[in-house]
């Protein structure tokens, strides 16, 4: 039997977005609340990612919004973190600009130890991609855009996406 490069690195590309879902899932949570959603997106649903990053960019005139989509073009999936944002009932906190998590529950605040935990999940998660030395960028473009077309539930206030390559130069770097 012979297994080509790429159909190894056709396999090992889901098997790095598995691990990085894992170890988003593990990383510490504030209070012990996991209130993380992952997802794994490619083909169709990561066509319609980058197109929506593409309307954006035209619409906002965010040119980062255009550079990214072309990343994910270059790339055969990509993991998005997202968060449900909720209060998390820390005394004392503040974070959010509030006085309490009642008064932010209430008004329009973004619970600073809930975003906070996403960044900890996405560095968890990028950390288990450079150790297979899988190419990975964090982008901001890329969580907005999914929130905007709906594949994360309504209650995932903040995302993030991570697409993934394995190839011989890294799509990330030297646009």
């Amino acid at each position: 039997m012979i297994i080509t490069s790429s159909e190894v690195e056709e396999r090992a590309i889901e098997q790095i977005a598995d691990l990085m879902c894992v170890a988003a899932r593990t990383a510490p949570k504030g209070k012990g609340i996991d209130n993380l959603v992952t997802l794994i997106v490619n083909g169709q649903e990561k066509e319609q990612l980058s197109a929506e990053m593409r309307r954006v960019a035209q619409e906002s005139g965010m040119g980062f919004f255009e550079r990214d989509a072309n990343c994910i073009d270059k790339v055969p999936l990509i993991v998005l973190l997202g968060q449900k944002v909720k209060p998390m009932g820390v005394k004392p906190c503040g974070y959010c600009g509030y006085a309490d998590c009642a008064e932010c529950a209430q008004g329009t605040g973004v619970c600073a130890i809930s975003v906070g935990d996403l960044g900890i999940a996405l560095g968890s998660a990028v950390n288990s991609a450079a150790l297979y030395h899988a190419d990975n960028r964090v982008m901001f473009s890329a969580g907005k855009a999914a929130i905007n077309i709906g594949l994360f539930d309504k209650e995932v206030k903040v995302a993030y996406g991570i697409p993934l390559s394995i190839t011989g130069k890294s799509p990330f770097f030297d646009r």
